[in-house]
This record gives C-alpha cells, structure tokens and sequence, in this order.
C-alpha cells in the first residue's frame, strides 16, 4: 500500500515538472517569437517585408542589410551609435557604483554629526527623477559647455540614491569586527575599504553593474535633450530616427538590423555576468 502511495506521488509530481515545463516553453515562445521575426526581417529585402505575408524564415540578404546598417545606417552608421551607447552605459553605471560605493561606506563607518541626516537627503532624490529636474540639470550641463559630449551624457545620471541605499544596507551586515581587527593592525580608513569592503562587495557591485548598465544603454529622453550633433546619438535614439516622417518609406531590413544589433550588448553583459548578478541578488536579500 505504501508502495502504491509512493507511486502515485512519483507519478504527480511529474506531471508536474512537465507542465511546469511545457508553460515554461510556451512562454518564452511567446517572449522570443518578436525578436525572431525583427531577426527575419532584418534578412530579407524590403519587398518581402512590405509585400504579404511576411516570411517567417531568414533569407538571403542578411549580410548586406547589416553591412548597410553597419557602415552606412540611415542618419549616422550603427557602429557610431554604438559606440556612443557602450561609453555612456559604462560611464553611468562605473560612475553609479564608485559614487554609492564611496558614499555608503562614509555613512556607515564615519561618525559625524547628521550623518543620518545626510543618507536620508540622499534617498529622498529618489522621488526627482531626471524627467523632473531636467530643466535645471540641461542649464547646468549648457552653462559648464558639455551639450554634445560624452561628460554631459554620463555626469547628470551617475548619482544613485538606490545604489547607495543598497550598499550601506550590506556594509551594515558586515561584523564589526573586521573593522576593530583592522584599527588595531594600524589599517587607514581607505586601506579598510579597499582590502576588506571592496572585495567582500564583489558579487552586489556585479549585479549592480547588470542593471546599470541596461538603465545607461536605455537611455532616451537625456541623450535626445542635448545631443544635436548626429555623431553623437546614442542606439536607441537611432532607432526612433530612423522611423520616417511624412511620406518617405522606412528601411526596414536595416531598421531591423539595427534592433538586433542594439540588443547584443545588454544581453553579453547579462550572459557573461549572470552567475555574479544572482550571488548578488541572493546575497542582498540576506
């Protein structure tokens, strides 16, 4: 009898597991499926695109529609744009880290006066976005003369009161100990920092980095606000650019092409950092 039970939960349970597994698959069909066909029709000619139904298999163009996109583009070439998008993503998202990372640790090892006072002023930035104080932040960016650069992309977007609020919370987890143990082998604040907190921060400032990074690449409505040299457009405002106005017909393969190519960045730093973004995440949640 009580093989049979046992059976019969063997046999539940993987019912279980395969339509876990079957929802699984039916979900990332419905979640891969656009991107194989932006994939497709970055393949094909521009009349297999506009002409009924559209193909559902790559075709035979897929070189030289990315060679156009490539080196031509539509406005600017893509390998331009690009270029732009990686530096101001790195930029935001080193920036972000070294900023919270320096700012946490004053907070929770320096005793000074209002010190809570100050963390508290720096979540409150929380709730004034860039959208919110974009005015003032385009005057300030236009009277220091960056419009057009890569310090006027990156600078107004490094500080991160999250990024903060995140690191003082792990630095609290950490033993006193480790900084009494330190103060007594004669260790400076910054030798502290940079041999002990530093390196016990490694997996939090990778998954960090993950979602910074994705949050600089996305970027529209700053780059849009003072970028009006073309060499300096970022992917994603390219993409918009590229959409025709009036009665011009869009390039779609190369539009196409363009998409693809501005999803490979983020999805080789989320790939390659993956196994440090969820320590990360595991390791904040303690």
């Amino acid at each position: 009898m009580a093989t049979a039970d046992k059976s019969g939960m063997v046999e539940s349970s993987g019912r279980k597991l395969w339509l876990t597994h079957l929802l699984m698959i039916i979900g990332v069909f419905f979640v891969f499926f656009p991107i194989w066909l932006a994939f497709v029709a970055s393949t094909v000619t521009q009349a297999d695109i506009v002409s009924p139904p559209m193909p559902v298999w790559p075709g035979g163009q897929m070189l030289e529609n990315y060679k156009r996109a490539l080196f031509a583009g539509v406005n600017v070439p893509v390998t331009t744009m690009l270029l732009n998008s990686l530096i101001m993503a790195i930029g935001i998202a080193a920036g972000k880290i070294i900023i919270s990372l320096l700012s946490a640790f004053a907070i929770v090892y320096f005793r000074f006066p209002g010190r809570n006072v100050f963390f508290w002023m720096i979540f409150i930035t929380l709730m004034l976005p860039v959208e919110v104080r974009i005015v003032p932040t385009y005057e300030v960016v236009a009277g220091f003369g960056m419009l057009n650069s890569y310090s006027g992309l990156i600078f107004p977007l490094i500080a991160s009161a999250t990024a903060t609020f995140l690191f003082r919370q792990f630095y609290l987890t950490i033993p006193d100990e480790l900084a009494e143990a330190a103060r007594v082998d004669g260790a400076r604040p910054m030798q502290f920092f940079f041999d002990i907190v530093l390196p016990m921060s490694r997996t939090n400032i990778a998954a960090l980095f993950v979602i910074l990074f994705i949050y600089g690449w996305n970027q529209y409505l700053w780059p849009l606000l003072i970028t009006t040299d073309p060499e300096m457009n970022t992917i994603v405002m390219g993409i918009k650019q590229m959409f025709p106005s009036g009665d011009d017909t869009a390039d779609w393969p190369v539009i196409m092409a363009t998409s693809i190519l501005a999803m490979i960045p983020p999805v080789i730093v989320v790939v390659s950092m993956q196994k440090l973004f969820i320590r990360g995440l595991m390791d904040s949640e303690k």
